[in-house]
């Protein structure tokens, strides 16, 4: 990045914070029934080896509301959840140069969006939600992995690269059915349909009301207990075009996209968590028929540093034989995976300042035998208003 946008990025981060700081006090005496979330995430992130060496700022601002309906309303055990994004600044995943990415606030279509906005009820023993729904909120995700700034520790990159535009994640959602329920003390269950097109208000097409596109369909199973196991499944009720085979007219040939994932987490010990995922899919429609995540998160790191933690992970996406022959096509010496390390430590400097630097190698990147291994070096910070 060049001074002068660094400059300017610098400057507007001030006056957000100085905006956010004025808000606070307002946001933080509002009713009880209503319940408030700020906050505001910088990243200067950049390539330091294998790619050309130049960091890139880019932010990511949540705004989120939830409206307890009974005591608003008197509707009975319901709530609605109102979430806002705007996302601004450089692209590092594109300097970069890999397939699974290296910054998870980075987005294709900067701007405001209507990220969530769903209703949430009981119907007897089931819990419902309806709206504009992040699957990956409830589904393929674990706690331990959230500190670890790759993107492949937030949903598996198999189930991540599905979809006409993308499944419904961050930072654009589909409008989505679901319900979840607890079997019995340690065994709950989730069950979602969303619409295949993820497409919010600040999109170029607004929200998606038509299906066309057919539906993800996704379940998952818990189990809670010393060791706590999510295993889960999902499918489109539309089937997508071949990354490789062509029929008879020169289109792509429709197959059907379907995978399954587990993940699991433990404590080790006091301050130390471990986390595994494994995730499989068809290999026909995406480049990846396969791939997994682990890792370990230490909390209480310093002992004088209440608030500090360490995260550190490993992932790798394992591709299709159709996608490395593709690749090897277009001349690259296709690799059968692209791999990744991330080195994390985060710390609550202040009530509403927390500071991370991140480190992260890449090897392979974009599935390429020939490409030097790409090191990868930043620092995020997250400003929240109200306090940690």
């Amino acid at each position: 990045m060049n001074r002068r946008a660094f400059s300017h990025h610098l400057v507007a981060s001030s006056a957000l914070a100085g905006a956010l700081a004025c808000l606070s006090p307002a946001l933080a005496h509002a009713d009880d029934a209503v319940a408030f979330e700020l906050e505001y995430t910088g990243d200067v992130l950049g390539p330091i080896a294998g790619a050309n060496r130049q960091g890139e700022y880019l932010d990511n601002l949540d705004i989120a509301a939830t409206f307890d309906m009974q005591r608003l309303a008197g509707w009975r055990d319901t709530s609605v959840f109102v979430h806002l994004l705007n996302n601004a600044g450089g692209a590092p995943n594109d300097r970069a140069g890999t397939l699974q990415g290296v910054d998870n606030i980075e987005v294709t279509q900067q701007g405001a969006r209507l990220y969530e906005f769903w209703v949430e009820t009981n119907i007897g023993a089931i819990n419902t939600r309806a709206g504009l729904y992040d699957v990956n909120s409830e589904f393929y995700a674990n706690e331990s992995a959230g500190l670890l700034i790759a993107p492949a520790f937030g949903i598996g990159s198999e189930l991540a690269a599905t979809g006409p535009n993308g499944p419904s994640i961050f930072p654009s959602t589909g409008l989505a059915l679901r319900f979840a329920t607890q079997f019995s003390e340690h065994v709950s269950g989730r069950f979602a349909v969303v619409n295949a097109n993820a497409s919010v208000l600040g999109d170029a097409d607004g929200v998606d009301t038509s299906f066309d596109n057919g539906a993800l369909v996704i379940g998952e199973l818990t189990w809670a207990g010393a060791t706590s196991i999510d295993i889960g499944a999902w499918t489109y009720t539309e089937e997508q075009g071949d990354i490789r085979l062509l029929n008879g007219l020169g289109d792509p040939v429709s197959q059907r996209a379907l995978g399954a994932y587990l993940t699991a987490e433990r404590e080790l010990w006091m301050d130390a968590t471990a986390f595994v995922r494994l995730g499989v899919s068809d290999g026909d429609t995406t480049p990846y028929n396969s791939g997994w995540q682990a890792g370990l998160l230490f909390t209480n790191v310093a002992p004088s540093r209440p608030d500090s933690q360490l995260s550190i992970g490993a992932y790798q996406g394992r591709f299709d034989s159709k996608f490395r022959a593709n690749q090897r096509d277009g001349g690259i010496d296709a690799a059968r995976a692209e791999t990744g390390l991330e080195l994390t430590y985060s710390d609550q400097v202040t009530p509403w300042l927390r500071l991370q630097p991140d480190v992260q190698i890449v090897f392979d990147p974009n599935g390429d035998r020939d490409r030097e291994d790409l090191w990868i070096a930043g620092l995020r910070f997250a400003i929240t208003p109200f306090g940690h």
